[in-house]
């Protein structure tokens, strides 16, 4: 039996991954000057001249072709999305006197993002629905209590990128207006969302919301950046708020552009990532020891579901890394039990110009790894 492995640091491990010459999974490797020079080629490229606190053609032209796109009066650019989900909460509890608002129980607010919801903006988040599958109108009818919004995620990273069927969206959309609870969509990958409901349209998805958050750096690949897409009134108060929330910078071209100028050519590429997904998914579900979840997957992305501790696999991932310079990324998270664990698989470009067969192969070897381990 092997020796236990004393566990990598964090630099230790980073530098390992950069050593290896097959990368599956994960986010792919990026020179922050490259970058920076990309944007700025691209921005004089178009004469575009900075932007002031947000104002600007760069900035303008940039909103209104996101507002088009999802079918809104306006949307405006904001940093993040943390502070942009904050803002359209905010907005909708003020204007129907109510301060709870309901999301999924494994929401980014929730999990990822230290209750701002409530610290910062003083809401009362309701957690609606078991955590294993998307919201659904039953879920919503079973609150008996008055609610400001219902944010929903399109498609749920946290369950493999699950999304409700087209009929059940329909469903809890005219329920959430029969009762006037505002519908607010976490779109953070709805790039990705679309393909599941196509041949509907992303302005199709976004006429059953009243409000849209969609991300520039998931999917997209920007430096950072996210818009807040609604009605001409929702935007003018939603810009009010990002410069009282710090939001509006001097400067926001630099984030407009490393978006702007992939934008295009990353939605086209959406369709065959999810394509890829689903022959990825369905060779891994050949390899004994795993399970996908879900199966097949419905957007770029799924779990890889392990009957083995995280830390086992960890530790045979970087044994992995460091015999054959095959890295597995990304994070091996606890499952349902402490000998249990999953990993995201997100289907990008680099996962595209790997065989199936071999995919398959590296997750067998990490398995006979983290099996063969003390």
């Amino acid at each position: 039996m092997s020796a236990a492995r004393v566990p990598l640091t964090p630099e230790a491990r980073n530098a390992l991954r950069r050593r290896c010459t097959l990368l599956i999974g994960g986010p792919p490797e990026h020179n922050a000057g490259d970058d920076l020079i990309a944007a700025a080629e691209w921005c004089r490229a178009q004469s575009y001249a900075p932007d002031r606190y947000g104002e600007g053609p760069i900035v303008a032209d940039f909103e209104a072709k996101i507002a088009a796109l999802l079918g809104f009066e306006a949307a405006v650019f904001m940093p993040s999305g943390t502070m942009a989900q904050q803002i359209a909460l905010r907005i909708h509890a003020a204007e129907t006197g109510i301060d709870a608002f309901a999301m999924h129980p494994t929401s980014h607010l929730e999990l990822h993002e230290e209750r701002a919801y409530s610290r910062v903006q003083r809401l009362d988040g309701v957690l609606l629905g078991p955590g294993d599958r998307p919201t659904l109108a039953a879920d919503l009818a079973a609150w008996p209590e008055r609610l400001s919004a219902l944010l929903v995620e399109l498609p749920a990273r946290e369950i493999g990128g699950q999304l409700p069927a087209w009929e059940e969206l329909s469903e809890l959309a005219a329920l959430a207006r029969a009762r006037n609870v505002r519908l607010h969509m976490d779109g953070a990958r709805l790039w990705e969302a679309r393909e599941a409901y196509a041949p509907r349209s992303y302005a199709d998805i976004c006429a059953l919301f009243d409000t849209v958050y969609v991300s520039f750096y998931k999917g997209i690949g920007a430096i950072a950046g996210a818009a807040l897409a609604g009605s001409k009134a929702f935007v003018a108060q939603a810009s009010l708020w990002r410069k009282r929330m710090g939001g509006t910078l001097v400067h926001l071209y630099p984030y407009v552009a490393s978006a702007a100028m992939r934008f295009d050519d990353q939605l086209a590429r959406v369709p065959a990532w999810r394509t890829r997904a689903i022959s990825l998914a369905q060779a891994l579900a050949q390899v004994r020891g795993v399970r996908i979840l879900p199966y097949p997957p419905q957007v770029n992305m799924f779990h890889v579901h392990f009957s083995l501790p995280a830390e086992a696999l960890a530790a045979a991932r970087d044994a992995l890394a460091e015999r054959d310079g095959v890295w597995i990324g990304g994070r091996f998270t606890v499952g349902t039990s402490a000998q249990s664990a999953y990993m995201e698989m997100y289907v990008g470009e680099s996962l595209c110009d790997i065989a199936e067969a071999r995919v398959a192969t590296a997750f067998e070897d990490l398995l006979a790894i983290a099996q063969d381990a003390p």
